[in-house]
């Protein structure tokens, strides 16, 4: 199974750089996996630009999503899961045979109908609204904390 993240955006403050590359680190012990960025399409206080811009961020996004991947879309709309069920949910992708798992990030504005139509499933990391580059980092450590749950491995406590 392939890991890849499709992330509206460059990370922009280097403590982020440095945990997303860590924990990048950490995941590739277990797993293969790629993060791919789309161009930000700026932010505007007129809606009705704003709503074209998500719309274009969601295009760029799902053209970069297999048509047989299994998509995880982050939504604020989505299922919370705990850690222990996500590191079910990936050990149960990986009894299946899942080829390609996508996680789909969007940016500032949020992600269009389109992409969450994409998803075969919507998840919540919080309840609290957090920035979308942050989401990469949490993501990426819950990620890792998963395998290590998988892999019985000392580092979820409980």
């Amino acid at each position: 199974m392939k890991l890849r993240l499709i992330c509206v955006g460059k990370l922009s403050a280097p403590f982020l750089k440095t945990g997303v590359d860590e924990y990048l680190t950490r995941v590739r012990r277990y797993i293969p996996v790629d993060i791919v960025e789309i161009k930000e399409g700026g932010g505007s206080s007129d809606k009705k630009a704003s709503t074209q811009m998500i719309e274009r961020e969601g295009e760029s996004l799902l053209r970069k999503v297999s048509p047989d991947a299994f998509a995880v879309v982050l939504d604020e709309r989505g299922k919370g899961m705990s850690s222990r069920k996500l590191a079910m949910f990936f050990d149960q992708h990986m009894l299946e045979g899942t080829g390609e798992l996508v996680f789909i990030i969007g940016g500032a504005y949020g992600l269009s109908d389109k992409v969450r139509s994409r998803a075969n499933l919507l998840l919540s990391l919080s309840d609290m609204t957090l920035p979308h580059q942050i989401v990469r980092l949490f993501l990426l450590e819950q990620i890792y904390r998963a395998f290590t749950i998988v892999r019985n491995e000392p580092y979820h406590n409980e």
